[in-house]
């Protein structure tokens, strides 16, 4: 038997009222998974209960990836010294860049490519490589009208808040990663060198996997 059969019209509509009160509910629910920890889909916690990073959280970017990897880790706690923390999140470079791919015929910029290139290593508290030097880009194209100048420079900030998100989504997801943590968990279980030459010097299999 259909449920329209057993339950009145009236109760087959929700009051706009009520919507918009279902809709703020699950409005906070979301904010109160974010704040409890829910984290990216496809990302693990780290390996490491400490981290450093040179990147500073004066910025957005630098707030936005210590917010994100906390959120996906919540067990790991950032330091404010290298020698206090068992990884250390090295940021080799981070630029932005805008350049102009189409011009019409009166010379007027009408689309620009953007793009932000992050390179970045993880170390281990002693200095040795678990993760390489690695190079993440991120590039959007945008149309551009020069009629409306101000408005589109807006939409241009906006666009690029928006790929930093992506890329310090990348970011942590790179770090969640099982080879990560497989060369992290390798790298703790081996003799201390006493620089990153003798590091290099060590056999093949004695090397952590990438």
């Amino acid at each position: 038997m259909h449920l329209a059969r057993l339950l009145p019209s009236s109760s087959l509509s929700v009051p706009a009222p009520r919507f918009w009160g279902l809709a703020g509910l699950m409005i906070l629910l979301s904010v109160v998974l974010t704040a409890c920890g829910f984290h990216l889909k496809g990302v693990a916690p780290l390996p490491f209960d400490t981290i450093y990073t040179n990147i500073t959280d004066n910025s957005a970017f630098g707030a936005n990836l210590r917010r994100t990897l906390s959120a996906s880790s919540p067990q790991t706690r950032f330091v404010e010294r290298p020698q206090d923390a068992e990884a250390i999140l090295q940021q080799l470079s981070h630029s932005r860049n805008q350049r102009e791919i189409s011009i019409n015929a009166k010379g007027q910029v009408e689309e620009y490519e953007l793009q932000l290139t992050f390179v970045f290593e993880l170390l281990d508290a002693k200095g040795r490589v678990i993760l390489p030097p690695t190079t993440l880009n991120v590039i959007r194209e945008v149309p551009y009208d020069a009629e409306a100048v101000q408005a589109k420079d807006s939409e241009i900030e906006m666009i690029f808040r928006d790929m930093e998100q992506s890329l310090i989504n990348r970011i942590v997801r790179r770090l969640s990663s099982p080879d990560v943590t497989s060369a992290y968990h390798y790298i703790s279980s081996q003799p201390e060198a006493s620089s990153m030459e003798e590091m290099e010097l060590l056999p093949t299999r004695q090397q952590a996997p990438l």
